[in-house]
């Protein structure tokens, strides 16, 4: 079995939602990355910053006595006073004045400092080692009351370490996974809606293109509420409509001028035939210029069947124009031999151009008299919704079926010399009331039903 190339939908929105997808899942990616490495791999500079930051905090939180000498901190700080207490070979903290002189120290005491005594009062971030134990240390300092003050805080790294292994990092974890779902979600639903509003003109679009036919030819795209984007292919569309137009405009009116300007010399022509005497030639000549007359008389039909603009369409009793055609055709038939009958509703009543209605049913009729044997019975039928005509012929091949309205074809029983232009005048007509006229085998013979669409104009008292 050969390989299939899987194919994948060519659709705008299906690649824009994929693109907001994809970039969702790599900003995610970057941002649990860059979580990473900040939690697990902090450098020194972030640490001095932390530690900075946070000793800042301590010098706004300062409270002074009367004399302007620091006997602790705020309400909000003092409240934190236990982890100092509790944790006093991890965390602590001291004040200093400007002589180096200690005036206010956490739990641990002074020997939590020994090591950095030595150490210039110099603002900023420093380590040392205590008992084994890195110790990161941030210096801070501030003036109140006149005088220079010194805050010094002091953290373990294993104090760090197990504040973030604990605590930051399955916090920020989560954070990331709820931020992340919130993320698709809202964005998602932001970006389907926004599709579907940037999207809705090229519906529009699409549906007004699709109801252009030969038969409206006069229609334009619209391109008020399409994107900048898409605007110079609606104009190249239309431009190219107005080509179109031209052309078949060009063509019908050369059509109809050539078959106008047919009907005069063969008018001639047969005056001139009819003057000679009587004898096989002249009949030869008559049959002649007859069937000639008949074909320019279809091809105008054809022309003016073709431009909707050439219809007055109005209540029509479908039945009383079907009567009109039986009657018209009775002589054809009579001379053929074949009987027609007509049955079926007494009511029905379509939104119709009356004289388009009388050609149409005289074509169909026309072509069932036309094929049906000798003593046989043409039937019409008329309902609510449908006319069909049936002769006991010898019908049509399957594969000729949907050839049968087509201009110039004609069938291999045909007893006239027509020029197979009769059942495309009944297409043109049918297209341009918006009914469907299709052709089935019968047994025997042919049926061609004429049936109002669904959504058309229906039946109407």
């Amino acid at each position: 079995m050969p390989f299939v190339k899987p194919t994948v939908p060519n659709s705008l929105s299906l690649r824009v939602l994929l693109a907001y997808v994809v970039g969702v899942i790599l900003s995610v990616l970057l941002m649990i990355l860059v979580t990473l490495v900040l939690t697990t791999y902090r450098s020194d500079l972030l640490l001095k910053a932390d530690m900075a930051e946070y000793t800042q905090q301590l010098v706004g939180a300062v409270r002074f006595d009367g004399k302007g000498v620091p006997v602790g901190f705020a309400a909000s700080e003092d409240d934190d006073e236990w982890i100092y207490e509790s944790l006093k070979e991890e965390v602590a903290y001291r004040m200093l004045d400007d002589s180096g002189r200690t005036v206010l120290v956490s739990a641990a005491g002074e020997d939590f400092w020994s090591p950095a005594e030595s150490r210039p009062l110099v603002p900023g971030s420093f380590n040392f080692e205590r008992g084994g134990v890195r110790m990161h240390s941030a210096i801070e300092r501030f003036e109140h009351g006149g005088r220079t003050w010194y805050l010094q805080f002091a953290v373990s790294t294993r104090m760090l370490g197990f504040i973030y292994e604990e605590f930051t990092l399955p916090f920020m974890g989560a954070g990331v996974v709820i931020f992340s779902v919130l993320l698709l979600v809202v964005f998602g639903i932001c970006a389907y809606v926004t599709l579907g509003y940037t999207l809705r003109p090229l519906r529009k679009l699409s549906e007004s293109a699709a109801s252009i036919s030969p038969r409206a030819l006069h229609a334009r795209l619209r391109t008020e509420a399409v994107p900048s984007e898409i605007a110079p292919l609606v104009h190249s569309f239309n431009r190219a409509l107005d080509r179109l137009e031209h052309g078949f405009r060009v063509q019908q009116e050369f059509l109809a001028t050539a078959a106008h300007e047919l009907k005069t010399p063969l008018a001639l022509i047969r005056a001139q035939v009819e003057l000679r005497e009587e004898g096989e030639d002249r009949d030869a000549l008559l049959g002649d210029v007859e069937h000639m007359t008949r074909q320019v008389q279809q091809l105008l039909l054809l022309a003016e069947a073709s431009e909707v603009q050439n219809y007055g369409f109005a209540i029509t009793d479908v039945q009383e124009v079907a009567q009109d055609v039986v009657a018209y055709l009775q002589r054809m038939a009579e001379a053929a031999d074949v009987h027609v009958t007509l049955s079926g509703a007494s009511v029905a009543r379509w939104q119709a151009d009356r004289g388009a209605l009388f050609t149409l049913l005289k074509n169909l009729l026309e072509n069932a008299i036309q094929h049906a044997p000798h003593g046989t019975e043409v039937r019409v039928e008329v309902d609510a919704e449908t006319v069909t005509v049936r002769d006991a012929g010898p019908g049509v091949d399957p594969q000729d079926l949907s050839q049968m309205f087509s201009r110039f074809w004609r069938g291999a029983h045909r007893r006239d010399q027509g020029a197979g232009l009769g059942l495309a005048i009944c297409r043109e007509i049918a297209l341009a009331h918006g009914w469907e006229l299709s052709a089935h085998r019968a047994d025997p013979g042919l049926l061609l039903r004429l049936s109002l669409r669904t959504g058309s104009s229906g039946p109407s008292e």
